[in-house]
């Protein structure tokens, strides 16, 4: 197998075969194709393949690079263990689904130009929402059409500024886009819709959690991801980014500790550390985009697997809300030991994969002078510590005792998450294989005196102020609720707007027309009288006259046109 068939057709293709597969062997025979994509990216050398002439501009279906081999290997290793996760699994449509989904999300990670990124980039979208859809219930639907659209928004912005890009510079290559043109602009504002920018954003908190138990594990690894690493290939050390990212670290925490869906809850912190990887791109030294792009590998694995995690618990127990568990320890101790580590890995806990990337994004930020970014980016990791690190696993598995006591989860469930655990506290321990695969030569190590005791000061502080918070009745409860963001407003606030100016329109519209009929009636009247073979008009007259009868005549034609 060679570069010439691109890496992500391999699961596109693989997928149309799986109706036609039955039972464990399907299992088998999806867990076999992402194992078969690594294999493949093992045998790629550094090139573009696929380069044909479309209208004048030159298409690169395959680009392999550093970068878009770190991505390649992650998205595959993520599919990998999220099939092994939905090993249980008998939905055809989502299974078939997932596969096209990370197919398309590889692809468009090769692309090597904007039309082929846009024909991926949509494919993406396509398949993904049917992981929404799997979900089955009212909710899931309702959330899926509104994914949808957003989504496809997003593309259909790409293509515009794809366009502008091709008059402007006569290429349509994705490489170093910037902000210099319209073109420019518009394919950043997609890659944003995708990457849930501030107040782009609520399509992630909306949809992921109403996705099937497997689906959000799918949908936490690639989507976002992917927008991470087109702004890392066309918009690196654009300044814009940096306030972005901050804003994106810190916003979502505030919503995050008040929210009683712990499925919901991950998507916040997911929004959380995206800020972290933007902010990096902004940066744009070597040493902050290593720690972006590093730090999207190691989040791929750690939020995988809290969302496994609390899809465990919601098999198990029909549940996620933070009101209805406590207690889980006591029957399911491997579930509640894997989400742990993932909660230590996201927190950045020294020998653990957060550690060992966030803090080169924070290095660079200090390092380049970026005095309020970096406080943004150490108070959000403070608290992604309070919101994820500590409540997930202490509303899901200890507080209060909810009397539940469901088994452990299936062996398979175990597994991918035993695999993901494992990998989350390798990158930790010996982080050098995955610093060799990132696209710059890496001049850093994390495990200094000052990295070490600073990032347990910061978890320290955070730990105790969770603590006094809930000794002292001051934490926000978990509570039946439903948490107000900025989807608010468009949600129910524009509809219900909307509604009122249509209303207050027919009214306007019924005032005018009402008063507008009795006057049309006597035109009509007084054209009959005149016009008519014994009127005015029947009869010679002076041009004066004819002049003016024109512009009656007009005249009622206008009232007539605008009514």
């Amino acid at each position: 197998m060679t570069a010439e068939f691109p890496p992500g057709l391999l699961l596109i293709v693989g997928a149309l075969l799986v109706p036609f597969i039955k039972g464990n062997l399907r299992s088998v025979y999806m867990l076999a194709l992402p194992l078969l994509g690594i294999w493949q990216l093992t045998a790629l050398e550094p090139g573009v393949f696929g380069v044909m002439s479309i209208f004048g501009f030159e298409l690169t279906h395959v680009r392999i690079d550093k970068l878009s081999l770190l991505f390649g290997y992650i998205f595959y290793i993520a599919a990998t263990l999220s099939v092994l996760f939905a090993w249980h699994s008998d939905d055809l449509v989502e299974q078939a689904s997932a596969l096209v989904y990370v197919g398309a999300a590889i692809g468009a990670t090769f692309a090597g130009d904007l039309i082929t990124l846009f024909i991926y980039w949509e494919l993406v979208a396509i398949a993904s929402v049917f992981l929404i859809w799997a979900g089955r219930t009212n909710r899931a639907y309702r959330a899926g059409f509104r994914y949808l659209i957003i989504q496809i928004s997003s593309g259909v912005l790409l293509a515009a500024g794809a366009v502008l890009r091709a008059s402007e510079t006569g290429s349509v290559a994705f490489d170093k886009i910037g902000l210099d043109s319209p073109g420019g602009t518009l394919i950043l504002l997609a890659f944003g819709i995708k990457c849930a920018f501030p107040l782009l954003h609520n399509w992630l908190q909306d949809a992921y959690p109403e996705a099937s138990v497997t689906g959000t594990v799918f949908l936490s690894a690639f989507t976002t991801k992917l927008a991470v690493y087109a702004l890392a290939r066309g918009y690196a050390g654009t300044d814009m980014l940096i306030w972005i990212g901050a804003t994106m670290t810190a916003l979502p925490i505030f919503y995050a500790v008040i929210e009683n869906d712990l499925r919901r809850v991950l998507a916040y912190s997911l929004n959380n550390q995206l800020g972290f990887m933007v902010a990096g791109i902004g940066i744009g030294t070597t040493l902050a985009i290593n720690g972006a792009v590093s730090h999207a590998f190691a989040h791929i694995l750690y939020k995988a697997l809290l969302f496994m995690s609390m899809g465990a618990v919601l098999y198990r127990t029909g549940t996620a809300k933070g009101s209805e568990l406590g207690g889980l320890y006591k029957t399911m101790p491997w579930t509640t030991g894997f989400c742990i580590v993932g909660s230590a890995s996201i927190s950045a806990f020294p020998l653990f994969s957060g550690f060992v990337t966030k803090s080169m994004i924070l290095t660079a930020a200090a390092e380049e002078g970026y005095l309020i970014p970096f406080l943004v980016l150490l108070f959000a990791s403070a608290g992604v510590f309070h919101h994820s690190g500590i409540k997930i696993p202490f509303f899901a598995f200890f507080a209060h005792d909810s009397g539940k006591r469901p088994r452990e989860a299936p062996i398979n469930m175990l597994l991918a998450m035993g695999l993901t655990a494992f990998l989350c506290i390798a990158i930790g321990v010996y982080p050098q294989p995955l610093y060799a695969l990132l696209p710059f030569p890496v001049d850093y190590t994390p495990y200094t005196t000052t990295h070490v005791v600073t990032t347990l000061q910061l978890l320290l502080f955070s730990a105790l102020a969770f603590a006094t918070l809930q000794r002292t009745g001051l934490y926000p409860p978990e509570l039946r609720s439903t948490v107000l963001d900025f989807d608010f407003s468009y949600r129910w606030l524009a509809p219900r707007v909307v509604n009122w100016l249509m209303d207050a329109g027919g009214r306007a519209w019924i005032t005018m027309t009402s008063g507008l009929l009795p006057m049309l009636r006597g035109l009509i009247a007084l054209a009959f009288k005149y016009c008519g073979p014994e009127g005015v008009l029947a009869r010679s007259s002076q041009a004066g006259s004819m002049a003016m009868w024109v512009l009656v005549l007009l005249a009622t034609y206008l009232v007539l046109y605008f009514v």
